[in-house]
């Protein structure tokens, strides 16, 4: 996992309740598919409303004027057979679509601005009574509104244009009545000020809409987390979501990460259901990895609107990436006893056949466990890469796609789809001792296409090149021999690497070292950034 798992010692999310920090995002696909449900009954309900309000009409028009023939069709008769017609025709289209629930929903507020219409005609159409003053009231159509933010989830903006769209139907009603010479009224101002009533309501439909949908989200959070509670947000990037939680019996605190689903597969459904189950092949072989130096995963699954999630260990400390970046180069000794602890986590999953794929300072956390100090944990093990059939061979040619890895990074095997082992992330490690050593990546390039072409083709300079800092001559060729091209030049396992870190002649930098940075430096850390999930 990246550092977007990672909580400060200080937490700037305090716990409470989840939701409130929940940036938007999807419903659900159930709870989707219950609110379209919902919609076609009460676009049925409408349907029975305006057969039974027209013939209610037309026999109190026979009793009131006997004179008056109560079968006549007329002009509002036809609106009502239109609104009658409009409000079956999306009923039946609810029961028998497989069109998207969330498109289903779009369309209802379409019907809402119809039936507004058609409520604005019908009431202006004709003139009313002489004498009845231009008050201002609350329509029909301001009820519509309250009812459909009830009963559809849908998010403000939408809410809102649509909203003063039916709003303004009835003050459109009545200027169509006065352009027909059947209602004078004064000025056209009157006909806005009798209804801005119903405007005002539009307010009141948002505010119940937004909680009708933060309800159904809870509902859903509830449900796809099991026994952990979310109690904070941690951070949001381009795929997901990462929130502090903890489980209700244990009371132990974890990270959840949940992957949208809309990031797996570049809206290829095959794609998408192959990533989802590699997803569940490459958590299961994660979650089995025992070294200490590996975060450590509690629970992983798919949800039923394929989002992704797993729940993870919280970690105090934070990211290399974020180590470097505000402070600057580490000394060599700190180098060494950092990547031999990567080297122990690495070891033991390429000997499960496990390859990362994608090492780098965002996906190493260094902290605190318990009393020790500078203790490494290797994140994100491959389990939420994004996939597709169009870049499945992860050559230079779909480098611009989405691919595992990160180019600076990256290996030039992987680059061109070759046959990629443990070798690829010993590669990918060199370049974190270099970053680590120098503060600078291995190079420098303006895209991601011109970065792999240089891992590719170009020779890197020697990291004593570029910093000030003192580097052991073996550690500087051990870094090199990591960035080979051939994989056959480099160390051949992490154990190997490890082996060789442990011979070079520097000053070590021991648990003391570790303490008294920790107790200067880490009580103004910030929280660390969410990089890994801006993928």
């Amino acid at each position: 996992m990246p550092a977007d798992l990672i909580g400060p010692v200080r937490p700037t999310t305090p716990p409470g309740d989840a939701a409130s920090h929940t940036p938007p995002r999807e419903l659900p696909a159930d709870i989707l598919r219950g609110a379209s449900h919902r919609l076609g009954t009460f676009s049925l309900i409408v349907g029975v409303l305006w057969i039974l309000g027209t013939g209610i009409g037309h026999i109190a028009g026979r009793l009131i004027q006997p004179e008056i023939d109560w079968l006549a069709f007329g002009d509002t008769d036809a609106i009502a057979t239109m609104s009658i017609l409009a409000s079956l025709a999306l009923f039946a289209y609810t029961r028998r679509s497989r069109r998207a629930p969330q498109f289903v929903l779009d369309l209802g507020l379409v019907y809402m601005v119809v039936m507004a219409l058609a409520l604005g005609l019908m009431f202006h159409w004709d003139a009313p009574p002489k004498d009845v003053p231009i008050f201002p009231q609350i329509s029909w159509v301001g009820v519509m509104l309250l009812m459909f933010a009830a009963i559809l989830p849908t998010s403000t903006p939408k809410l809102l244009v649509a909203g003063f769209i039916a709003a303004a139907m009835n003050p459109i009603g009545m200027l169509l009545s006065h352009a027909r010479g059947t209602w004078s009224f004064g000025s056209p101002w009157n006909a806005l000020l009798m209804h801005y009533p119903d405007f005002l309501l539009i307010g009141v439909a948002v505010v119940i809409s937004r909680v009708v949908t933060k309800l159904g989200r809870q509902v859903g959070r509830a449900r796809e987390m099991g026994s952990y509670q979310l109690t904070g947000l941690l951070g949001r990037g381009g795929m997901g979501e990462v929130y502090r939680a903890r489980h209700r019996m244990l009371a132990r605190p974890a990270a959840i990460k949940l992957i949208r689903p809309e990031t797996l597969g570049g809206g290829d459904d095959d794609a998408a259901r192959m990533a989802v189950k590699r997803f569940y092949r490459e958590a299961e072989a994660a979650a089995n990895l025992r070294s200490p130096h590996t975060v450590e995963v509690y629970d992983f699954g798919v949800t039923e609107d394929q989002t992704l999630y797993f729940v993870m260990e919280l970690l105090d400390g934070l990211d290399l990436e974020s180590l470097v970046g505000q402070h600057g180069p580490l000394p060599a000794g700190r180098v060494i006893r950092i990547l031999t602890q990567v080297c122990d986590s690495l070891e033991e999953a390429h000997r499960a056949g496990l390859v990362h794929r994608d090492i780098k300072p965002a996906n190493i956390h260094v902290g605190r466990l318990g009393l020790q100090r500078d203790f490494v944990k290797v994140l994100d093990f491959g389990l939420v890469k994004p996939f597709s059939a169009k870049n499945a061979q992860h050559s230079l040619a779909t480098v611009a796609g989405q691919t595992p890895g990160t180019p600076a990074y990256m290996a030039p095997e992987m680059a061109l789809g070759e046959a990629v082992d443990g070798r690829a992330d010993i590669y990918a490690l060199g370049c974190v001792a270099y970053y680590l050593l120098t503060g600078q990546l291995v190079f420098e390039a303006e895209t991601s296409i011109q970065m792999i072409a240089r891992h590719l083709q170009s020779e890197p300079r020697r990291p004593s090149e570029r910093t000030q800092n003192q580097i052991p001559p073996a550690l500087e060729q051990l870094v090199l021999r990591c960035l080979a091209k051939d994989p056959a030049d480099r160390p051949q396992s992490a154990a190997e690497l490890a082996r060789a870190l442990a011979t070079i002649d520097v000053r070590s930098w021991g648990d003391e070292d570790a303490a008294q940075w920790w107790s200067a430096n880490f009580a103004m850390q910030p929280r660390s950034p969410v990089s890994s999930l801006e993928h």
